[in-house]
């Protein structure tokens, strides 16, 4: 230690022993007191094994990709790692991992939701969440200061003042079958490709990389359904090809305005065959359809500013939970994990309340109290 007249400056030095490279690390402190607080710091990194000074960026790259274990590298672990690069360490990357709190990873997200959706937030929040881990794993912090974060992430609507069912999927869906087909008919005036991928996602309530990944063998009309068992999107190196997220096959029923739609893109070929092309004979992707047909301007002038194409799916759905489909079945067709997700398609149904709210009038009203005391009887006036 030495004095100065702005303080103590500590200071300590060892040969790392991996490297061979001689280490210096020094800080200027208040007094004795934060001096040996800060020499007991340096003893605890040694014991640990690691500078428990260091900074999240220093961390991430020290684990490389340790934390993205578990995860498909074409999908999550690609869109993880995106949001982990792109948004967490730009803001949190220069802060030492011991000095990141709940806080600040609060105030961060209230940023984050300025400029981003809740979906692109969600998948920022979950890299965060797994590179703490480590961290805690490595003894470098007690409790992981991410989790839980994301769940009032994902209920940012209500923190706005917005009513729950403006969060809940539904308010992601188209109102009604003419919308639907007024959508259609935009979206074809630039080419039928884009007409028929706007009506296989809506009407069969996939996902826009299962409506590039069906085939033609994949239609049976004999059975009145159609199998969605994988998924084609934009990957590193190209186009991947994976089954459904839930990795299992989903039946989904044809529904009558579709069966036209189909009967034409099935005609004249095989099986194997791609039931979709776009306009240059490739897939279609979200992005694709979203650029070439100005997707934004087109649900605008509709009446539908943020109606995504993933909303086509959850157009199918709602539908399908308002046309009485039971909740069981329509899990299976949207292959649902969670009851609870299937669930969110429910029209939100009030009627048991106004009936409730009749028969308590009835009661309070004067002749209700009448009968009620007819009821009662000599009985239990005396109990």
């Amino acid at each position: 230690m030495e004095r100065r007249s702005y303080g103590i400056r500590a200071r300590a030095r060892w040969t790392d022993p991996t490297s061979k490279r001689r280490v210096i690390r020094s800080e200027i402190v208040r007094d004795e007191a934060a001096a040996h607080a800060f020499f007991d710091h340096l003893r605890n990194s040694s014991t640990k094994g690691m500078d428990v000074s260091m900074t999240l960026l220093e961390f991430v790259t020290s684990i490389g990709d340790r934390w993205a274990r578990g995860l498909d590298p074409t999908s999550t672990g690609e869109t993880y790692g995106y949001g982990l690069k792109l948004r967490v360490l730009p803001a949190l990357g220069h802060l030492p991992v011991t000095q990141i709190t709940a806080g600040i990873i609060d105030r961060t997200i209230d940023e984050w939701e300025q400029r981003h959706g809740a979906s692109t937030i969600k998948n920022t929040i979950a890299p965060l969440v797994r590179v703490l881990d480590e961290a805690v794993r490595d003894g470098l912090i007690q409790i992981n200061p991410a989790k839980n974060r994301a769940k009032r992430s994902l209920n940012r609507n209500a923190f706005r003042g917005q009513a729950a069912e403006h969060a809940s999927p539904r308010a992601h869906a188209i109102p009604d079958m003419k919308t639907l087909n007024r959508l259609a008919r935009a979206c074809g005036k630039v080419h039928q490709s884009y007409s028929d991928f706007v009506m296989l996602a809506a009407l069969l309530a996939a996902r826009s990389s299962e409506v590039s990944g069906l085939q033609v063998g994949d239609v049976d009309f004999d059975k009145n359904l159609v199998v969605i068992r994988r998924q084609v999107f934009p990957g590193k190196g190209g186009l991947v090809t994976k089954p459904t997220k839930s990795r299992k096959e989903r039946r989904v029923p044809i529904l009558e305005p579709l069966r036209p739609v189909l009967e034409r893109l099935t005609g004249g070929k095989e099986p194997g065959d791609s039931l979709l092309v776009g306009p240059k004979g490739g897939y279609l992707t979200t992005a694709t359809v979203r650029d070439a047909t100005n997707w934004d301007g087109i649900v605008a002038k509709l009446g539908l500013p943020d109606l995504t194409r993933h909303g086509l799916r959850h157009t199918g759905a709602t539908w399908m939970a308002d046309a009485g489909i039971p909740l069981h079945v329509l899990q299976d067709i949207l292959g649902h994990a969670s009851m609870e997700t299937t669930r969110g398609y429910l029209h939100p149904d009030d009627r048991h309340l106004a009936s409730a709210a009749e028969q308590a009038n009835a009661f309070l009203s004067a002749a209700g109290q009448r009968k009620h005391a007819r009821r009662s009887g000599p009985a239990s006036r005396s109990l």
